[in-house]
């Protein structure tokens, strides 16, 4: 059927046409070498040879077949989507993301603030006096914009700096405000701290803060003779270096010691703190029993302190009966960008190596970024290709996916570059396109940036409220507008099912919640084999490269015809190579890669059984109110807090920032009969497999433990030798109720005429939307606002009663009347080429 349809050019990229593709072959492929386990190992489970999970069986439902060359028929229901809130409302049937722009995406920063492109011209960071930028840029808390900068700088270098930098109160310590600028130990710290540590100790730990990294200078009569300094601890996050040529830095490079910034002795070395004097400075807590409590003091000075003090367990003097102590220090900094005294750079991390004068900009730049028919670890890819910098450099704060168009902030550690250097080097494509082209035409390749800033933190996982989107649904066939009405008031009023949607666990043969399950097995090979194996559909060279690698045993030509953006397999391969073909150690080759993107398989595996067991709970109890044995959060607002996702896979850099917070369990509540009218459906949530979890009370949580044991896993031990695969449970509501919801019912006759615009078109002058209204089909436009973590698809599922998966959408899209009047609308020649729905169908939501 799928065979039957135009594929349209602008969709076959080659940065994303494997990522979706289906897959057909299920029989596990041969590889070079010899295999050190039984891949067919069915523990006497004839399921246990499909490669879906045996849990499967548990479902209800028969196992998805494979015919000939085709796909497998990978449904909802295979993983666990099986219920609805509003059975008794009618079915809505509509088309989903049948173009791009029906499918819109928002992302709402920790301020409430939609983000939306503002400006597509060229920005101006000129330092001369009166300087007016030529973009059009908003000023927020924590920008420093364009013209500012010197002034700025300026009293900063006059005047005593600030003690708690921004970078450390973007990271989540004074992002309410509680602090202000001013305020070298805010009362906040001393209250904080006070839970923990005794008044003297706090009042040491203040005097070593407000003394700053650097170790006070000791006269040769004992005395304390510290120079005088107007630099602060913040001074890393506030001193920064003067954007300069290449060639300065070269000039620079054979430069040492007085020469190299604060530096001294040392040039380019400097390990460590202060190129070479040592810091001894040390509080040590009073003993502690609780290791909980230890815990807890460990995060909190990480986290109050933004990384700049270091815990760690005093091993001076072993734990008494009272419990052990906790050291306090200044965190040790490398010799990296900065590095302290003796540093490359000395203290500014300047690449010319002097002390950063006045009028100087902050270590990054925000953009906005719109994206579309791309995923969002494959558009930063992109971006540091273009602007030459690892895609370590570039942070957001959620991730977006693919087939849509999504705008988000997005954060790079910008070196030396300029806002108009990363202006022109995106947009203009390396000199490949005008700047006048860029502001009359669309980005190429799905990719526009705009609205660029200077900041002086990094944005990191988590810092967004949500999203806000713009849906539309097309060929829509429902028996009355009454429906359609009653429909989007239960999702309005009693929310839907929290579900993990279809493109968490891909829409391919191999799924991605096998190889997890594989890996959580220690079932290396098996994992290996799972990945390598061939997929229906694929783009050619990918095709080829298994065949060379699979059929023929060719790993040379297999690594020579691998696209590097196929992250996972290159990398097996690769390990093959260097182990000069040999593949017993499969454990070893897994391990290169990247951390986030082996967690991606392992997140997929809980979410299936996530959405198994709240279906479960769902189909037994019904969605109105609570029930004995349900799950609550002792602490409320802790369910805005809990997501699977602390470190989400499409980060697949594998870079996790020292800022991130580590994970703490919480407080968790079984009901009881006298609970019940204390809670709402909405405050129960349903645990994710892994360490420290609860499980439901009564039949539920011993269904749960039977789905893991069928897949062979104990449901009270999920520590592993190998500590990446060691996997820390976590909690989700079970059902989520959106923020906003609105909708509009609209009429059209091409399916090639977008119903909805993307912020960059509009900026371009393209024409708006045109509805008609005797057009000959229905179409549904749902605003709708959701918070992080919650996939869009499965409101739209829950509004529809239609599947989501990708084949089913497919041969809507096929089937569907409203085809055969494609260009029936003869202005419609200028707009985007239409979208087939033979790509991934779901949206993941900052994970």
């Amino acid at each position: 059927m799928a065979s039957e349809q135009v594929v349209h050019e602008r969709e076959q990229d080659d940065g994303d046409a494997e990522r979706y593709a289906k897959r057909s072959r299920l029989e596990e492929p041969d590889t070079a070498g010899d295999s050190t386990e039984d891949l067919t190992n069915t523990e006497g489970s004839i399921a246990h040879q499909h490669v879906l999970p045996p849990s499967h069986g548990l479902l209800g439902i028969p196992l998805p077949v494979v015919s000939g060359d085709a796909a497998m028929k990978f449904l909802e229901t295979d993983v666990g989507i099986s219920e609805y809130i509003g059975r008794g409302v009618p079915k809505i049937e509509g088309i989903i993301k049948q173009r791009f722009t029906d499918f819109l995406v928002y992302e709402i920063d920790q301020d409430s603030n939609i983000i939306h492109l503002k400006s597509i011209d060229k920005p101006e960071s000129s330092k001369e006096s009166g300087a007016k930028p030529e973009a059009k840029t908003e000023k927020t808390d924590g920008d420093v914009v364009m013209q500012e900068t010197e002034e700025k700088a300026t009293k900063q270098s006059e005047a005593p700096e600030e003690t708690v930098s921004e970078e450390a109160s973007t990271s989540g310590l004074n992002a309410k405000g509680t602090a202000k600028d001013d305020e070298p130990w805010p009362e906040h710290f001393t209250t904080t701290l006070s839970s923990f540590l005794s008044e003297s100790t706090i009042t040491d730990v203040k005097k070593m803060y407000l003394e700053g990294p650097e170790p006070p200078r000791i006269s040769d009569n004992g005395w304390a003779s510290r120079p005088a300094r107007t630099e602060s601890p913040s001074d890393e996050a506030n001193v920064i270096p003067e954007p300069v040529q290449e060639e300065s830095e070269k000039a620079e490079k054979g430069k040492r010691g007085r020469d190299r910034g604060r530096g001294g002795r040392g040039g380019r070395g400097g390990r460590g703190r202060g190129g070479g004097r040592e810091d001894t400075r040390r509080v040590l807590s009073d003993p502690i029993a609780s290791k909980e409590t230890r815990t807890t003091l460990h995060q909190t000075v990480r986290e109050l302190f933004g990384g700049k003090l270091d815990t760690e367990t005093d091993s001076a003097s072993p734990a008494s009966e009272d419990g052990s102590r906790i050291v306090i220090k200044w965190a040790r900094r490398g010799g990296g960008r900065g590095g302290g005294r003796g540093g490359r750079g000395g203290r500014g991390g300047g690449s010319g190596g002097e002390r950063a004068p006045r009028g100087t900009y902050p270590p990054y730049i925000h953009f906005t970024l719109q994206k579309t028919n791309r995923d969002t670890q494959d558009a930063l890819g992109h971006l540091s290709r273009v602007l030459h910098v690892s895609v370590k450099d570039l942070s957001v704060a959620g991730t977006k996916d693919k087939r849509g168009v999504t705008v988000q902030r997005v954060s790079l550690k910008r070196n030396n570059k300029t806002v108009e250097d990363v202006w022109r080097l995106v947009n203009c494509q390396n000199a490949r396109r005008t700047p006048h082209e860029v502001v009359s035409q669309r980005g190429e390749r799905g990719i526009r940036i705009a609205d660029l800033n200077y900041r002086k933190a990094s944005l990191e996982l988590g810092m967004l409220k949500g999203n806000a989107f713009v849906i539309t649904l097309r060929n829509v066939k429902v028996d009355s507008e009454e429906t359609i009405h009653a429909a989007l008031n239960t999702v309005k009023t009693k929310g839907f099912i929290n579900y993990y949607g279809m493109q968490r666990f891909g829409t391919a043969s191999v799924p991605t919640h096998s190889i997890g399950l594989a890996l959580l097995k220690s079932e290396w090979q098996k994992a290996v084999s799972l990945i390598l194996q061939k997929r229906h559909g694929e783009h050619p060279d990918v095709a080829r490269a298994r065949d060379a690698w699979l059929i023929d045993g060719d790993l040379d030509k297999a690594l020579e015809l691998m696209p590097r953006r196929v992250v996972a397999e290159r990398c097996l391969l690769e390990s093959f190579k260097k182990q000069g073909g040999d593949t017993r150690n499969a454990m070893g080759a897994l391990s290169t890669i990247p951390r986030n993107l082996r967690l991606m398989y392992i997140h997929a595996y809980q979410s299936y059984v996530w959405n198994a067991i709240v279906s479960e709970r769902i189909r037994t109890y019904g969605a109105d109110k609570p029930v004995v044995g349900d799950l609550v959060f002792e602490t409320p607002e802790t369910v805005e807090k809990m997501a699977i996702d602390d470190e989400p896979a499409e980060q697949a850099s594998g870079h996790r920032k020292k800022s991130r917070k580590p994970y703490v369990a919480p407080r968790i509540k079984t009901l009881t009969e006298d609970d019940l009218s204390k809670y709402t459906i909405f405050d129960v949530i349903m645990p994710l497999p892994g360490t420290d979890v609860a499980y439901p009370g009564g039949a539920l949580g011993e269904k749960y433990r039977e789905f893991l044991r069928m897949d062979g896993l104990d449901p009270d031990n999920f520590v592993r030798k190998q500590k990446d695969y060691t996997l820390n449970g976590s909690y989700r509501a079970i059902l989520h109720l959106p923020k906003e919801l609105t909708w509009s019912i609209l009429r059209y006759t091409d399916p090639d005429v977008a119903l909805a615009q993307a912020d960059e078109d509009q900026l371009l002058g393209f024409d708006p939307p045109a509805v008609v209204e005797d057009g000959k089909f229905l179409a549904l436009q749902i605003d709708i606002t959701l918070g992080t973590a919650s996939y869009a698809t499965m409101a739209l599922r829950e509004i529809t009663k239609t599947e989501t998966s990708s084949h089913f959408q497919t041969g809507l899209t096929s089937a569907a009347e409203d085809q055969k009047y494609r260009g029936y609308d003869a202005g419609a020649a200028e707009e985007e080429a239409s979208e087939e729905a033979t790509e991934e169908i779901g949206v993941a939501v900052d994970e």
